[in-house]
Parts: C-alpha cells; structure tokens; sequence
C-alpha cells in the first residue's frame, strides 16, 4: 500500500441532459449554493465548506459521472502521486499543472482501474463559509461518495495500491458475500466506498448535515418537496451514520447523512457485517428494509465516460 498523500473528497462532477432541472434540484430543494456559471457549466458550494464547490454540473447529450476530485496537502505531493501512478503503469489524463476551475489550484487527472476521471490538487483557495446555525436543514459539507464496481475486489486492491486508501469496514452476506468495501483516507471511517454492481457507475453522492435535527428537517423538505425518497430514514452500522437516500431528477442517488464515525486508525480492526441482519443496515428500525428494488435503485445506468476524459 502506498503512504497516503490524499487529504479529503473535494467534489463530484455530474454530467447530465436536463441541465436546468438538475440545477433547479441542488440549487433549490436540497440546499446547495450555485457559486459560479459558465455557459452549461454550475458550481455549486455548501454554506459550510472551505472547498469552493462540492458538485459541479455540465449539460451534455449523455449521463455520466465526470469525475471524482480529492484534495493534497501541497504540490510536492501531487508531483509524488502522478510519477508514482506513472510508475504503477496508470493512465494520467493531464500532468500536473494550473488547475482552471474556481479557486485554482495545482492538480492532475488520471482514469481509475473502471475508468473514473479521478483528480488530485493542492493549493485551491478556500472559500469563504459560515457556521450553520441550529435548525439550518442544509448540507455543511460533501460527505463521501460510493462508487459501483463490477470487481469490487479488484477496485478496492487499486485504491490501496495507488491511492493509499485503507479498510474501513466490509458489508456481506451468506448469499451474495462481499458487497461493499468502506475506504477511507483520514480518521472519518469512510469518504468513499466501493459497492458490488453489475457496472462501472456512480451509486450515491453523500452530503453531511450540521445535526439528527437538521438532518431530519433536511429529509422532511426533501420528501414534502414530491422527490423519491428511496430508503431511511435510519442508522447504519458500518460508520455508524444515519441515512435518507433520494434520487435526484436524472437518477442519481444522493443521501442526507450526519454524526458519520471518527475512528482511532491506530486500533482500527475492520468488520465484516452481515448486512442481511436489519441491525446492520438499519440500527434504529426506522427506514424501509432494503429489498432488491432500493438496491436496483442505487445501480445507477452504466457510465458510458469511462476511459473517456470529461471537458475540462
């Protein structure tokens, strides 16, 4: 495994054909703040994040997820991950250079082992945010983001190598066995995890909420507002998080989450939990079981960028 040089998930870039209801949705119902445009692109921030955008939206003839980005500590480090992903034989789509996106900075993209535009930069300035206030139902940061792997095995042996990225903990069952890996890069249990699908997809986008209290306020606007709320709300074991999942008008899994696990990584054994067993999925016993339907749900449609890098 290489020494870890990632710091955190800076944003996710979402491509997609209805630009304007898509837009309508994040800017709107689910709280996020559109920072900047530029003719069919949005950057979208959250009140309580120093990173300039959490989501970046770009209209295009085809769904697709454009890329996931993750922050460095300084430019050396993104100079040492690229001529070692070089080394490791990965695929760089750029070489490290002037980011040209709000806030600037110095990065690189490269595809993962499924084809994911994956980006690193350092030196992005921060933005200036504010402390949400009790009782303020919108997202304070970019949680996590769980992608869909047809080798789950092999995706997570990548992000080790490559990434340095370290187990968390595992979901699986007597029938199905490993169906998700939960990685992480810092002391928060998980900013990505890996699901088992039967393509390379995006399953869902996380966003962090200031409190149980904002969270459900947060879900509640969201469900009065007609959008499908496809599971929670609820508890989950593994990062011990709770969970309202909707899709956003394009399809897209996106979940309301707080009170995500911090784990001490020098003691840190991961588990592995049987997610058959409702507990698991579900501590408090409040949301709908999971059944094949919700898990359908967070298949997503099979990304056709893959291996194609997004405009920049």
């Amino acid at each position: 495994m290489s020494a870890r040089l990632l710091t955190h998930l800076r944003h996710v870039d979402l491509a997609v054909p209805d630009y304007d209801k898509q837009l309508d949705f994040y800017a709107g119902v689910w709280g996020l703040t559109e920072v900047a445009e530029d003719s069919g692109i949005s950057f979208l921030a959250a009140e309580g994040s120093p990173e300039q955008y959490v989501v970046r939206l770009r209209k295009a003839e085809e769904k697709r997820l454009d890329l996931v980005s993750y922050g460095a500590a300084t430019p050396a480090d993104v100079d040492t991950l690229a001529e070692r992903l070089l080394s490791g034989g990965v695929q760089l789509i750029t070489r490290p250079g002037t980011v040209d996106t709000p806030g600037g900075g110095y990065g690189f993209r490269f595809f993962d082992v499924d084809g994911r535009t994956i980006e690193v930069s350092a030196d992005v300035a921060v933005r200036q945010h504010r402390k949400i206030e009790e009782k303020e139902s919108i997202p304070v940061k970019l949680s996590h983001v769980v992608l869909n792997s047809p080798d789950l095995d092999r995706t997570r042996a990548w992000y080790e190598t490559h990434l340095g990225f370290r187990l968390s903990d595992t979901l699986s069952s007597p029938h199905m066995g490993e169906v998700m890996h939960f990685m992480r890069i810092s002391d928060q249990h998980h900013s990505m995890a890996l699901a088992k699908g039967p393509h390379a997809s995006l399953h869902h986008v996380s966003f962090e909420l200031r409190g149980i209290d904002e969270y459900m306020r947060g879900s509640g606007r969201v469900i009065r507002a007609g959008f499908q709320k496809i599971w929670g709300p609820g508890r989950h074991m593994a990062g011990d998080n709770t969970f309202t999942y909707f899709l956003d008008p394009h399809g897209n899994t996106v979940e309301y989450t707080t009170e995500l696990e911090c784990l001490d990584e020098d003691t840190w054994h991961p588990h592995v939990y049987d997610f058959s067993q409702p507990e698991v999925t579900d501590q408090w016993g409040t949301a709908n079981p999971m059944n094949e339907l919700v898990a359908k749900e967070s298949f997503n449609d099979p990304d056709r960028g893959c291996f194609v890098a997004p405009p920049v």
